[in-house]
């Protein structure tokens, strides 16, 4: 059942690499380590930042040599290289004016927007319950900074308004109308609004890496669990949706794994498609 035309694999991380725990199962981690030893590249992708995907690619040994790997942060803002050096292989990031207008929009709002730098994640309110929980999500460390659009002089993939889920639909209405055709925003959370350059999507930063990389589509197979990672999914040549995947996301898969994220589903996969 090995298909040995695929060459790269993308797996969301959070309800779909890991398990509940936020753990690589010692099964999983064997069927990667075949993987990458076929000469698989790994794509970790996931809507957290890139320094909250490093330690599971470290962790993996990803960027090691005969390991090949990348991390596709921000729901597809960036992909960066997991050789030494970290090399920004593409990226799409914010219009410059949209970081102070976004930082307006939240205040008038009265709620928390948080942006991130090499080390954790970079706001002015440090101390607020649901900015915190971005935080915790990627084990990074609260920096605080008295203004923010004055501290952010580097390009910004994304920002992140975080607010107590009561709040979240009049505020994702009023912001969608804010910016309507300037970025997007929507809902990754009961307590998070995403604000991404328009177009940001998974499957859209696949294609261009496996373009980088003289691919096609039917090189990449692709894993996940969230209605996020539906696009990369239909995009790749096998798309696998986990067992605990949400309705729409197993309508777009070609597979759908007997097991969930607790019971090895990436394994079952990669042991069916990938390895001998």
């Amino acid at each position: 059942m090995a298909n040995h035309d695929i060459k790269v694999l993308a797996l969301d991380l959070d309800g779909t690499l890991t398990n509940d725990q936020k753990e690589i199962t010692p099964r999983t981690r064997a069927a990667l380590d075949a993987a990458l030893a076929q000469g698989v590249t790994i794509v970790l992708a996931s809507g957290r930042p890139t320094a909250g995907v490093m330690p599971v690619a470290q962790d993996l040994g990803l960027g090691q040599p005969g390991r090949a790997g990348a991390i596709l942060a921000y729901n597809g803002g960036a992909i960066v290289d997991c050789a030494p050096g970290g090399r920004v292989l593409w990226q799409q990031v914010l219009p410059a004016p949209m970081v102070p207008a976004l930082c307006a929009f939240a205040a008038s709002q009265n709620v928390a927007i948080v942006t991130y730098n090499d080390v954790g994640v970079v706001t002015e309110r440090p101390d607020d319950p649901w900015a915190q929980r971005e935080g915790f999500t990627n084990k990074l460390p609260m920096v605080q900074v008295d203004d923010l659009p004055a501290y952010v002089n580097y390009p910004v993939n994304k920002m992140l308004i975080t607010l107590d889920p009561v709040r979240l639909q009049p505020v994702l209405l009023a912001g969608q109308e804010r910016f309507a055709g300037q970025i997007d925003l929507y809902s990754s959370s009961p307590f998070f609004i995403e604000a991404v350059p328009l177009g940001v999507a998974k499957d859209r930063s696949l294609a261009a890496l496996l373009d980088r990389m003289g691919l096609t589509p039917a090189n990449l197979m692709a894993c996940g669990d969230g209605m996020n990672d539906r696009s990369m999914i239909r995009y790749a040549g096998v798309g696998v949706a986990m067992a605990n995947a949400e309705g729409p996301v197993k309508a777009a898969a070609n597979y759908v794994t007997a097991a969930d994220n607790n019971h090895d589903g990436v394994a079952e996969a990669v042991e069916r498609f990938i390895l001998h």
